[in-house]
C-alpha cells in the first residue's frame, strides 16, 4: 500500500514554466509543484487569507452544499501522477459514509486544495507522487532568485513598502485591513489576496518579535 503524507501549501510562486503551488511534506525539505493557472492560485490564496467574499465563489458555494447535505470535507488527497496530470480526491464524511468508509469525488488539485485552505482540512500526498515529482526546496529558492520571478512572498515587499510609514503595527493593519475590504467589495481578488499576504506578514513579525 502507498504510504501518505501529510503536506502543507509551502507557497504559490512564479518559475520559468508557469504559476505552481508547491506542497511539501511536513517536516520534510521536498517539496512537489503543481502548475495552475492564474485564477485558480488567486482561489487558493483567497482560501489561505480567510476572505469575506461579498458574492461567493464556486468553491465557497460548493462547500455550503455539501454542508446543507450534512457533509463534511475531512481530507483531500494527492494520490496519482500519469502523463505529467496530478490526480486528487476529496474525501467526505456524513450520512452513510465515515472515515473508515467515506464517500470519494475526483477533483482536480488545484480546486482540492482550494477548498481544503477553506475548510481547514488536512492535505495528504502520496509516497509515489513524492518519489516521481519532488525536488529539493533549495532549488526553488534558486530558481526564483536566479530567475527573477515572483512569489506570494515577493509580492508581498510591494504592497509593504507604500506602508511603512504608517506609524505602528496596528496603523499599519488597520490600513491594509481598508484597503483588503475595498479590494473585496471591488471584487480585484488577485490584489485582495497580495493584501492577505502583507496582513499575514506583519502578524507572523508581531508574533517574532514578541516570542
Amino acid at each position: 500500500m502507498d504510504k501518505i503524507l501529510e503536506a502543507e501549501i509551502w507557497t504559490i510562486t512564479r518559475i520559468d514554466d508557469g504559476i505552481a503551488v508547491l506542497l511539501r511534506p511536513l517536516n520534510s525539505e521536498i517539496a512537489v509543484p503543481i502548475f495552475i493557472g492564474e485564477n485558480e492560485a488567486q482561489a487558493i490564496l483567497l482560501g489561505l487569507g480567510d476572505a469575506v467574499i461579498s458574492r461567493p465563489l464556486i468553491h465557497d458555494l460548493f462547500l455550503k452544499l455539501i454542508k446543507r447535505l450534512g457533509l463534511d470535507l475531512y481530507q483531500v488527497k494527492i494520490h496519482d501522477l500519469r502523463n505529467s496530470i496530478f490526480y486528487s480526491k476529496l474525501l467526505l464524511t456524513g450520512g452513510e459514509s465515515s472515515e473508515k468508509k467515506p464517500m470519494i469525488l475526483d477533483s482536480r488539485p488545484s480546486d482540492a486544495l482550494a477548498l481544503a485552505v477553506r475548510c481547514k482540512c488536512p492535505v495528504f500526498i502520496t509516497q509515489r507522487v513524492l518519489n516521481q515529482a519532488g525536488l529539493p526546496v533549495e532549488f526553488f529558492l534558486d530558481a526564483v532568485r536566479d530567475n527573477g520571478t515572483i512569489s506570494a512572498d515577493t509580492t508581498v515587499g510591494k504592497f509593504y513598502g507604500h506602508i511603512q510609514n504608517v506609524p505602528g503595527f496596528i496603523a499599519r493593519r488597520e490600513t491594509l485591513q481598508m484597503e483588503l475590504e475595498q479590494a473585496v467589495a471591488a471584487e480585484e481578488y488577485e490584489k485582495a489576496a497580495e493584501i492577505r499576504n502583507v496582513l499575514a506578514l506583519l502578524d507572523k513579525e508581531r508574533k517574532d518579535g514578541q516570542s
